[in-house]
């Protein structure tokens, strides 16, 4: 599961071959909620999955799951203890998770040879697992941008908002100038129909297009379902507390394609 492949700094990039990174331009689109669905999704089907909160100064995969994990990312960082240390059991969604700390600052903040430490240790972590999700920081800093170069498929998640399309977008731009071979796809999130998830997909496809020569394929469309913020609500994972609603089938859709792409 450990491969290294060449990128544009002077050290190999580490890459996780069963990794797939979930990032998104802004926040507020639903990326760590379509992470941990996923994770769950997976789970059932049988895989081993881990779920990597790398979004640690906003943090926030332990809350929406209802955990409350005695080790994080946070006591990883400050060398506390090894990352093998900081798995906790999602015992409802059948999946293992590396917690961030809300609140304990940036990985944006992190030396350099810190994070290639996290990253390394996430490698030989990953690899006792079928696949790794990566739940990344909105933004496009470079600790995003690196935690997503490890992954062999990058989900860019985005709404029909103006905003959450446009970062979407630089999302897109800046990985593929860093990672030119980057497998980039695009995850519609909380579309009124499936028409509209259409239409905005095809807006970013056209912009990548045109501005990028690049096409990145359609991983999905998750339509808008009040269950799902219900669901965040009670800290309960969809597919428990609401197995069969749309926006749970929409995930399971993600998730074929996703082991089709394999």
């Amino acid at each position: 599961m450990v491969e290294a492949v060449k990128t544009d700094t002077k050290r190999p990039q580490l890459r996780l071959a069963n990794g797939i990174a979930v990032a998104s331009g802004k926040g507020g689109v639903g990326k760590t909620w379509l992470s941990a669905t996923l994770c769950h999704v997976l789970a059932r089907q049988g895989h081993k999955v881990l779920l990597f909160d790398g979004d640690l100064g906003l943090a926030n995969v332990d809350i929406q799951l209802g955990l409350a994990p005695e080790k994080d990312l946070g006591g990883v960082l400050a060398g506390h203890y090894p990352l093998r240390e900081a798995t906790s059991r999602c015992r409802e969604g059948g999946f293992d998770v590396i917690a961030g700390r809300s609140g304990s600052g940036s990985l944006a903040g992190v030396p350099q040879e810190r994070l290639a430490q996290i990253c390394a240790s996430l490698v030989e972590v990953g690899a006792t697992y079928d696949l790794v999700i990566l739940d990344l920081g909105a933004g496009v800093e470079r600790t995003v941008r690196q935690l997503a170069a490890m992954a062999r498929t990058c989900l860019v998640v985005a709404t029909d908002e103006p905003t959450a399309m446009t970062d979407a977008y630089a999302m897109i731009k800046l990985t593929r100038v860093h990672n030119p071979e980057a497998d980039l796809r695009l995850v519609i999130n909380m579309a009124h129909s499936r028409g509209e998830g259409e239409r905005t997909y095809a807006t970013l496809r056209k912009a990548c297009e045109s501005f990028l020569k690049v096409a990145p394929p359609l991983a999905g469309i998750i339509k808008r379902d009040p269950k799902v913020r219900e669901a965040i609500r009670h800290q309960v994972p969809l597919l428990v507390r609401h197995p069969n609603t749309v926006a749970a089938e929409d995930v399971e859709a993600v998730a074929r394609r996703i082991l089709q792409a394999r």
